[in-house]
């Protein structure tokens, strides 16, 4: 799998080459800049890329601005991108033309390797991998505004949606809650049923269903 990464701190930068590459990955291209991404995404078609908001010159959203005009050259074009903090907005905006293939994760995430290569398979493979604390951020601000369909969920239907709209399938959230895939599915049955939300199989048109429900304007 082929990978373009972009991260303009040398340490971290190298730091994640090696990790990728002891996890079989091919680096196609580790660069440093935002005209120097733009290049390597153009030219080299990667598998997936991995890339910092902000790189220079501007070290404001370069990184994701990048990554947007990529996939929109080429639509549907795997994206992992890493922010030093939750940014609602940066999630929204990658998350906004409706496609899979998409992450956004906080670089401390990049310190639990198995974690990160998860979600840069899962992100590759067209699925999507949000970070907790995005989750966490979006599920509070529904709660404040007091939102019935919301105040309806159990605190088991809560854990369930926090980790499906991380980008859990039904398997992986059943082993970590030590639960059956059984009780997962008519959790997140249920759950759909309560946020007014079409039921759905796929993976991630059910994440992106449930972000958009979460991240909806008041």
């Amino acid at each position: 799998m082929r990978v373009v990464l972009a991260e303009d701190l040398f340490l971290l930068r190298d730091g994640l080459v090696r990790l990728l590459q002891a996890y079989d990955f091919e680096i196609a291209a580790a660069v440093e800049s935002g005209p120097e991404l733009d290049r390597a995404l153009a030219e080299l078609e990667p598998d997936v890329a991995v890339v910092d908001v902000r790189l220079p010159p501007t070290l404001t959203d370069e990184g994701l601005q990048c990554a947007l005009r990529a996939r929109r050259a080429r639509p549907g074009l795997p994206v992992l991108v890493l922010s030093q903090h939750v940014e609602q907005l940066y999630a929204r905006e990658l998350l906004a033309d409706g496609n899979g293939g998409v992450g956004y994760l906080l670089k401390d995430r990049v310190f639990d390797a198995e974690q990160f290569v998860d979600a840069v398979r899962r992100v590759a493979s067209g699925g999507t991998a949000m970070d907790p604390q995005v989750i966490q951020q979006l599920l509070s601000r529904r709660a404040a505004d007091e939102q019935r369909p919301l105040q309806r969920l159990t605190p088991r239907e809560l854990e369930v949606l926090e980790l499906m709209a991380q980008g859990r399938s039904n398997a992986a959230i059943a082993a970590q809650l030590v639960v059956t895939e059984r009780a997962i599915a008519k959790h997140t049955s249920n759950i759909f049923a309560k946020l007014g939300l079409e039921v759905s199989d796929d993976d991630n048109r059910r994440v992106l269903a449930v972000l958009a429900y979460l991240d909806q304007d008041r």
